[in-house]
């Protein structure tokens, strides 16, 4: 109407990956969300595509090439990038764009420039990411168990994502809405949790209250070629095999990941809400450890 005033609303993508639900090596199991807000996301995505040639001197992740924390991140990596000192920035860009384009014949000193240059890409993309006011949202289940899960139940790791989601945008004010954004899933495993979500969001009453800030409705993309899902596919890794809080967990974390954990943590936020019979306000971490994914562990619908 004219003459009246309007609001400007403002959108928060939340991308959302995961880390260790093969149950094989990973240590523990993440469930990782990276907050971006609208405006500040394709200057994010620009800085990091920079960063890219900066390092790679070339798209690293042309091709069949992934930016994956299991990619960039693993054991190999560091190994190799320890082996000899470390290159300059120039001559080390031109040294892994040789190892990326020949890789069959690339000797030591290519395939220890490429790992140092894989190591100093995810220093600068975390880095770019803090700079771009990004947050970090994360689950972190303590046992793999899985035991006795309703299908039809949102798993309480996805509960707590949402639930930090929307304490994020609550402060942040109530014109805020949030946009969730999920890597693709196998096909089933997608509508399998579209109908999770949808009971969640219209059935239980903290669903409800919810869907007042974040968008019940998820997007799913490809990976490979959505940076802000390859960002929570970053911290995920990163959280599952180097983060550790000591009162309960136990598992060893890998030593040489203790730099990267500390921007991830970096991107943690805090906010204050009253909790128990008494309604105590009380500090919530956007981190949350939960001791397993059980059949009592799910967000029942109509509470």
């Amino acid at each position: 109407m004219i003459g009246r005033e309007t609001k400007h609303v403002t959108a928060h993508l939340l991308f959302v990956d995961e880390s260790g639900q093969d149950h094989r090596e990973s240590p523990y199991e993440t469930l990782v969300g990276i907050v971006v807000e609208d405006r500040d996301l394709w200057n994010m995505v620009r800085a990091i595509q920079y960063a890219e040639l900066s390092h790679f001197g070339t798209p690293y992740s042309a091709g069949r090439r992934e930016l994956k924390g299991k990619k960039l991140l693993n054991r190999k990596v560091f190994r190799l990038a320890s082996q000899l000192p470390d290159f300059g920035e120039e001559e080390r860009r031109s040294l892994a764009l040789r190892c990326l384009r020949n890789g069959e014949t690339a000797g030591r000193r290519e395939m220890t420039a490429l790992a140092q240059a894989k190591l100093a890409y995810v220093r600068n993309v975390l880095d770019i990411c803090a700079q771009h006011r990004c947050k970090a949202i994360g689950s972190i289940v303590l046992n793999p168990a899985t035991w006795g899960l309703p299908e039809e139940m949102l798993r309480r790791d996805y509960c707590y994502l949402f639930e930090r989601f929307f304490y994020f945008l609550e402060d942040v004010g109530p014109e805020n809405m949030g946009i969730v954004v999920f890597d693709e899933l196998e096909k089933s495993r997608s509508h399998l949790l579209l109908g999770q979500m949808d009971r969640y969001f219209k059935l239980s009453a903290k669903g409800r209250q919810r869907a007042g800030q974040v968008i019940p409705e998820p997007f799913f993309v490809h990976s490979d070629l959505t940076t802000g899902v390859q960002l929570a596919d970053l911290a995920a890794y990163i959280l599952s095999w180097g983060y550790r809080d000591t009162r309960k967990m136990r598992k060893p974390a890998r030593s040489e990941l203790a730099p990267f954990v500390s921007q991830v943590c970096g991107m943690r936020f805090r906010v204050s809400r009253a909790v128990g019979s008494e309604q105590k306000s009380k500090p919530v971490w956007s981190f949350v450890l939960i001791p397993a994914l059980t059949a009592d562990n799910t967000c029942p619908a109509g509470t």
